[in-house]
């Protein structure tokens, strides 16, 4: 505080209070010998503006002084005994001063001194209390701006651990099927990586994104039901009935694919159980509905599909991911996001 730009100008206006305040109280009892209210206002200016000044001097070194005393004091305390040994040492060569001037006998006296340190350590006090209010809230304000950046990066941390976790799975599963594919039929073969292209561009291209609008993951969806239906034939049977009406809506990249990908990770998919998935939109949600037929022998997990996407979600809206399940089928609500204006 004591550094503050402006510092002279509330230096000049203490010492103006101080001027008026002591002039029109105890004036005569500070100074019981004849003084022009000049070298009144100049002697208490003089104590004011050293009192300011010594401890902007022994706060610009409070560190170097705090290490000392291997940081076992509050830099406050610490700054405010200093600052009280300045004040009587000014107060005494101030009061020398006065005597010279005046012409008096060189020998200070204890009344008179005894005074103007009290007027000296008010002065010293208030200056001290000021600057632990604004210690304390540039304190706080550095603790909450730190907490805040904390807390920021520890979410986007958590968000990019998260968005992480959803490709390489379905990448594995489509180079098998291509590999396969290249010896069969090289027309579908083509197509099929046309189609992939399309999957990994939309990926690449929002894999900085939190959300995506609702039309352009249908897009992309589309292009990744025909990749599972070459991988899966008659065994899967995929249905989009969502609309692209909502052009105000948004979702998480690649939420859907992730919760087909989930949906045949845990269901048998065959040709004697073909598994169907159903995609649409109902009530400010889109609605991922299975058969559930659940593999006797379920595939080791990392517990990340459904989780991972509670977990994006928690960062994206209050509205929660809501799992429905019956003994005959699996559902999964997600919300759809609008974007403030």
């Amino acid at each position: 505080m004591f550094g503050v730009r402006y510092r002279y100008f509330f230096i000049l206006a203490l010492s103006v209070y101080s001027y008026v305040n002591i002039r029109y109280t105890v004036g005569d009892k500070l100074f019981d010998f004849p003084i022009s209210q000049v070298v009144l206002f100049l002697a208490l200016a003089l104590v004011v503006l050293a009192v300011w000044e010594l401890n902007r001097f022994a706060e610009a070194r409070l560190d170097k002084i705090a290490s000392f005393f291997h940081k076992r004091i509050h830099p406050l305390i610490l700054l405010f005994g200093i600052s009280l040994l300045n004040v009587g040492v000014v107060c005494f060569l101030v009061m020398e001063g006065l005597y010279a001037v005046l012409n008096m006998p060189i020998r200070v006296n204890t009344a008179h001194l005894t005074l103007l340190m009290a007027f000296g350590f008010r002065v010293n006090l208030f200056l001290n209390c000021i600057n632990a209010i604004v210690y304390y809230m540039n304190k706080l304000k550095k603790t909450q701006v730190e907490a805040e950046q904390f807390k920021k990066i520890s979410v986007e941390a958590r968000f990019e651990a998260l968005r992480n976790q959803i490709n390489p799975h379905f990448l594995f599963n489509s180079f098998n099927v291509l590999s396969t594919l290249v010896y069969k039929d090289q027309d579908t073969a083509a197509r099929f990586i046309e189609q992939l292209s399309n999957v990994y561009r939309y990926l690449l291209y929002n894999q900085e994104r939190k959300v995506v609008p609702l039309k352009d993951e249908l897009a992309f969806i589309e292009s990744y039901i025909y990749l599972l239906k070459i991988r899966f034939g008659e065994n899967l049977s995929v249905k989009n009935e969502i609309t692209r009406n909502g052009e105000q809506f948004y979702v998480a990249p690649a939420v859907l694919q992730m919760l087909i990908e989930n949906a045949i990770k845990h269901n048998v998919v065959s040709r004697k159980n073909p598994l169907e998935i159903v995609l649409r939109s109902e009530n400010g949600s889109i609605e991922v509905i299975n058969n559930l037929q659940e593999k006797e022998i379920k595939e080791e997990s990392t517990q990340t599909g459904l989780k991972n996407i509670q977990d994006r979600y928690l960062f994206l809206t209050e509205r929660q991911v809501k799992i429905e399940k019956s003994p005959l089928r699996f559902t999964v609500k997600i919300p759809l996001l609008e974007l403030a204006k």
